[in-house]
């Protein structure tokens, strides 16, 4: 009698196989294939979780697995759709493999009955109706197993051990790379190419209000995660923000009279901590230089009639109130200066505006040991009244009252300032204690003279009311 061939003999060894431990061995390769699904789900976040350092750190190694971590991100579209083709193949496998164990667990007797008490219900045939229950059973596991073991617990794993997690995968994903690849670069084909479509009309369009919500997402919820977050926006905003947001207005810009004796140029210094001032003659509008405070160093025990106006430099940087602060910051580090002096469109002097003032309006307020504790002149007197200089910027304004700083954009026109909003609205100096509403904001003038409004009370009419 002639021998059985080789693979007919493992035909029949597997059929006993199936018959005998069908169910064990196929819940041994379900857990085998979530392994799978965890380790493939993972790798995406290690991978392109890794930072600048970690890829440098890597070039300094000349292990094999370094130079596949370094392989796979030189193409990381082509990485990224072998991870999505093999996770997505692991799953169909999953949901095939589930279904299969829930028809061999149950009884066909339950199936059956489960059928027939839907068909009474719909009107569909008992083999449908027991379809549809079974698959809505897989549909139910599989969805929870994947979001569990598959997805959620592993990607929180790699995103806290990437770099480890890169590692292990290197030489699996360098495999299925490989093995992948004719797939993979027919995605990558097709996804360029609708980026390429869509991406000019779409990709552009991106509103800062997606942004925002882009940084909110990706922070994470740390001690100083709300530190991070004003900084992201405050870049974010950067390029948008004009010199006339940011500057200090002339009423408020400490300057010196060129005809200002000796001392009394030392005693100012001495009070208000400045490094840099301007120097006028007759008024602010007629600037004719900056003082630097550290040329005075070698002439402490000058006397009075001391020629100190001889050290006021001349280079000044005239800058208009529409400049934005992004190409003002250029326009410092090319001139190598710290202060400018901002002129109005009739060429008077409106202020001045330091590098200082542009860092603020990324990192926040820069305290040194000059800046008194309280930056901002304001009366809170409860969770919905405050009353605030009437110079106060809106941006300041709206801070303090926790209200988003576009607030006020529908009505403030041209205005940086509180009062400057109360004149947008009212059109001409108000009175004192008149009262004007604008949206659930209410505005109460509480001190005013001839020139300029000079304390407002706010009230929160949505506060109030609620």
């Amino acid at each position: 009698m002639d021998p059985e061939p080789p693979l007919e003999i493992l035909y029949h060894i597997s059929c006993f196989l199936l018959l005998s431990y069908g169910i064990p061995l196929s819940i041994l390769f379900l857990i085998g294939l979530l392994i799978c699904s965890a380790l493939v789900s993972g790798s995406e976040v290690a991978f392109f979780s890794l930072s600048k350092a970690e890829l440098q750190s890597l070039d300094t190694e000349n292990s094999l697995v370094e130079k596949h971590i370094q392989k796979l991100r030189e193409k990381p579209r082509e990485l990224l759709a072998t991870i999505l083709v093999a996770n997505n193949l692991i799953n169909i496998a999953i949901v095939i493999l589930t279904d299969y164990l829930i028809r061999k667990s149950l009884p066909e007797t339950i199936l059956e009955g489960w059928g027939n008490s839907l068909a009474s219900i719909i009107p569909v045939s008992e083999a449908t109706a027991e379809s549809i229950i079974s698959l809505s059973i897989t549909v139910g596991l599989v969805t929870f197993l994947l979001l569990l073991f598959g997805e959620v617990a592993p990607k929180i794993y790699a995103n806290v051990n990437h770099l480890g997690f890169s590692k292990f995968m290197a030489r699996p994903l360098t495999g299925l790379n490989w093995f992948f690849r004719p797939i993979s670069k027919i995605l990558v084909r097709w996804g360029t190419a609708m980026e390429n479509r869509l991406g000019k009309h779409q990709g552009a369009s991106t509103s800062r209000e997606e942004l925002d919500k882009a940084i909110e997402l990706t922070v994470s919820q740390e001690q100083d995660a709300e530190e991070e977050v004003d900084i992201l926006r405050g870049i974010l905003k950067f390029g948008d923000v004009s010199t006339k947001q940011i500057m200090k207005p002339r009423m408020d810009v400490l300057a010196l009279d060129i005809e200002t004796k000796y001392r009394e140029v030392i005693n100012m210094i001495r009070e208000h901590g400045y490094s840099r001032i301007p120097v006028f003659e007759e008024d602010f509008d007629n600037i004719q230089g900056i003082l630097y405070v550290k040329d005075l160093l070698g002439h402490n025990e000058e006397e009075n009639d001391f020629a100190w106006q001889e050290l006021v430099r001349s280079d000044i940087l005239y800058i208009p109130e529409a400049k934005k602060i992004d190409d003002l910051l250029k326009e410092f580090q090319k001139k190598r200066m710290h202060m400018a002096i901002v002129v109005d469109e009739f060429g008077g002097s409106a202020g001045i505006v330091t590098l200082e003032d542009i860092m603020e309006e990324v990192i926040g307020d820069i305290k040194d040991e000059f800046d008194e504790e309280e930056e901002v002149d304001y009366t809170k007197l409860d969770d919905y009244n405050y009353i605030f200089e009437g110079k106060t910027l809106l941006n300041d304004v709206a801070r303090i009252i926790e209200e988003e700083t576009e607030v006020f954009d529908a009505v403030k026109g041209s205005s940086d300032s509180l009062a400057g909003l109360v004149l947008e609205l009212v059109g001409s100096i108000p009175k004192k204690n008149a009262e004007y509403i604008f949206d659930r904001f209410s505005f109460k003038i509480v001190a005013v003279n001839k020139r300029r409004i000079e304390k407002i009370k706010i009230t929160i009419l949505s506060k109030l009311t609620a």
